[in-house]
Formats: C-alpha cells, sequence, structure tokens
C-alpha cells in the first residue's frame, strides 16, 4: 500500500500537480487516496529519502524545492551516469534491447507536441539505455537520481523547441548505439542531459515562473 502511495504521490510531484514547496498533509492525502494515515506516512518517508519531499519543523512534509546551483550539480551528475550507461550499452545491448530503444524512440517522435506525453515516451527510451547498460548497479543509480529529477526532466519540455531538439538528440544517441560506437553514445548522450548556458537559463526561469503562479 505506502509503495503505491508513494509511487501516485511522486507521479503528481512530477506532473506538476503537486509543486515546489506545497504541503502534503498526511489526513488530507489519506482521504484523497482512501486509506488511512499509516501508509501515507510510510509514502512520505520513502519520499524523503529519495530526496523529493523534505521534513520541515512546524511544516510537516513539503515537496522539495531544489536551488539552481544545487540542480545544475544534479543535472551535471545525471549526465555522467547516463553517458556511462549509453557507453556500456553501446557494446552490450542486445537486439531485443535495441528494438526496444527504437519503439521507444519512435514512440517519442510520435507524441512530440505534446509534453506529458514526451515526458512518459522519453522515460521509456532513457530506460531502455539504462537496461542495456547490462549493469544492474548504475541502473539503479540512474533511475534513483532520474526520479528526483522528474519534475525539472518534464518542465524542461514546455520550454519553446525543446522537444525537437529532444527528439534530434535522441537519433544521434540512437544512431550511435547501433553502430556500436560507445565514445559516441557516451558524449552524444552527455550533451542530450546536461543543461548548460541558454537550456540552464529556461529552466531556471520556468521554475520561477511555477512559483509565481503557486
Amino acid at each position: 500500500m505506502s509503495d503505491r502511495l508513494r509511487e501516485q504521490i511522486e507521479e503528481q510531484i512530477a506532473t506538476g500537480q503537486l509543486p515546489p514547496g506545497s504541503a502534503l498533509d498526511e489526513v488530507a492525502l489519506a482521504t484523497q487516496f482512501g486509506v488511512s494515515r499509516t501508509p501515507v506516512r510510510e509514502a512520505l518517508i520513502q519520499l524523503t529519502a529519495e530526496g523529493l519531499v523534505e521534513l520541515r519543523p512546524r511544516r510537516g512534509a513539503v515537496v522539495a524545492s531544489v536551488g539552481p546551483a544545487r540542480l545544475l550539480e544534479m543535472f551535471e551528475v545525471m549526465a555522467e551516469l547516463e553517458a556511462m550507461c549509453a557507453r556500456l550499452a553501446a557494446r552490450r545491448m542486445s537486439e531485443s534491447e535495441q528494438a526496444e530503444l527504437l519503439a521507444a524512440h519512435r514512440a517519442c517522435e510520435a507524441a512530440r507536441g505534446d509534453p506529458d506525453a514526451y515526458f512518459y515516451c522519453n522515460e521509456r527510451f532513457h530506460n531502455a539505455i539504462y537496461a542495456g547498460s547490462h549493469n544492474g548497479f548504475l541502473a539503479e543509480e540512474a533511475a534513483a537520481l532520474q526520479r528526483r529529477l522528474r519534475p525539472y526532466r518534464r518542465l524542461q519540455l514546455r520550454v519553446r523547441d525543446r522537444m525537437a531538439n529532444s527528439f534530434a538528440e535522441h537519433e544521434a544517441v540512437v544512431a550511435a548505439l547501433q553502430a556500436g560506437d560507445a565514445a559516441a553514445a557516451a558524449n552524444a548522450l552527455r550533451r542530450h542531459v546536461s543543461v548548460q548556458g541558454e537550456r540552464f537559463g529556461d529552466l531556471v526561469a520556468s521554475l520561477q515562473a511555477l512559483d509565481h503562479a503557486a
């Protein structure tokens, strides 16, 4: 029960229904999901361990807010983890795993124009690369940080032209993986995940707009 609740609350955080700084009242959540407070409390503890929720004195549980400097650090680490996944996947992906990657890539193409649909197809694309690395520990670490960055990766897709650029970047990753070029795959995925310069400025501006709207 607590695991299902964690997934449901995490989804609301990722999709912006619960933006950074939102209070997470145990009674309200228990009523919303039709459960007792105990599994809600357990779910919030799990989300706190993941870094998506903070426990603040006198405020209780709130959706975690990440400052720009910290966010940049997290994306830097995410870019390196994914680059490692791509480097290994270029050498280790099976034919069936490559087929899944291509299916996810085609799904991203079909979803362009719909940020929410693209968000889920994009997750499928990246998860296919994690699996293709055939390094369970690396895949777990990449997935854990991906979960923590989900609200921000989703927000990026609402920046003008980001979906089109993201898909073009995916094309470079797919080509390198199909060619078995480990260095090119790692570099392509690193560039895709990194948020530097204008991209980072756009992301911070979107976060500020979200804060003002809240």
